[in-house]
């Protein structure tokens, strides 16, 4: 039976895989670009239960280098994938691709993306050219997302300078996970979480390592220059915040992460395919054996929270 609803799901539209070509860009996260088609991506739903997946794109995002041809792109993938909406009744949602760092191109785009083609919310990787979303110069972009109460799938990005690290795991393993964790504790302590309290995020992978380090950002809110940031407390923003199970589902992180949040705040996420089917695979098995969740949790977070948070944009 599909039931399953995907919220971390991605695509590799055509002339998305032309962009990052011309740029000399074959990887994302140091994995290179896997083969995808919708076909491919129906198929592994209907083979692990997968009634809908909200796609997006992936890192390394959009722009390089050029700012005309990244507002170019995002037009071109957001068609795509309104497209593909609209072929596949029922199977899938999307979030808008935006240009990012040009925030007026990315306001523009954001209102075409949710007005005109419909789309269920917004990606954003978790820095761009080394600016986290906590920075000022996203602000006003923030308040629009605010404004329009719009769902936020947040992505890791590759943190600049982490080639010079020489650091033999590929950036997906661990710097994703670090990233992650950067961007949230910007939004966290640029006050940027007290200001937009109306913007639903979903985090990748478990929030990274937010859940493990919660204690330690909690003391923020007892730092001088920081603490008028979180007003009501680090865990109370931490709370609300929405957390996906792609690459995640073990009793390491998943324990961690109901110590911090309620299930109503977990969705089921595959990183397909990124990830490879065998992780969509351990994924399912991981969250079926874990013995924190009673079959009616599992069932909130493989459909209920998704379908709850998605609401206004059903289209089954």
């Amino acid at each position: 039976m599909q039931r399953r609803i995907d919220v971390h799901h991605h695509i590799l539209p055509p002339d998305y895989r032309s962009a990052v070509a011309a740029a000399g860009i074959a990887a994302g996260g140091g994995r290179d670009f896997p083969e995808w088609s919708p076909d491919e991506s129906l198929a592994l739903m209907d083979r692990h239960g997968i009634e809908k997946a909200i796609v997006s794109i992936s890192s390394p995002g959009l722009y390089f280098g050029d700012s005309g041809a990244a507002r170019e792109l995002a037009r071109l993938c957001n068609e795509y994938s309104a497209e593909l909406v609209r072929e596949n009744p029922g199977r899938f949602g999307a979030f808008a691709a935006l240009p990012l760092p040009d925030v007026d191109a990315s306001l523009s785009e954001l209102a075409y993306a949710l007005d005109m083609l419909d789309l269920q919310g917004a990606c954003l990787l978790t820095n761009y050219g080394g600016a986290y979303l906590g920075n000022p110069e996203f602000a006003e972009l923030f308040d629009e997302l605010n404004r329009r109460k719009c769902i936020v799938f947040i992505h890791p990005d590759v943190p600049q300078g982490s080639d010079s690290l020489g650091l033999s795991a590929p950036a997906f393993m661990v710097e994703f996970v670090i990233d992650t964790t950067r961007t949230v504790s910007d939004l966290l302590f640029s006050g940027t979480l007290e200001r937009c309290p109306d913007i639903r995020f979903i985090l990748s992978h478990a929030g990274g390592a937010i859940p493990y380090l919660a204690l330690r950002l909690t003391l923020g809110q007892f730092l001088p220059g920081l603490q008028d940031k979180v007003p009501q407390g680090v865990a109370t923003y931490l709370r609300r915040l929405y957390y996906d199970t792609a690459l995640s589902a073990s009793p390491h992180a998943l324990r961690s992460l109901q110590e911090l949040v309620e299930p109503s705040q977990v969705l089921f996420g595959s990183d397909y395919p990124f990830a490879p089917e065998l992780a969509t695979i351990a994924t399912i098995e991981g969250l079926r054996a874990y013995d924190g969740f009673d079959e009616r949790v599992l069932k909130e977070i493989e459909r209920d929270n998704a379908l709850s948070l998605f609401s206004e944009y059903r289209s089954d």
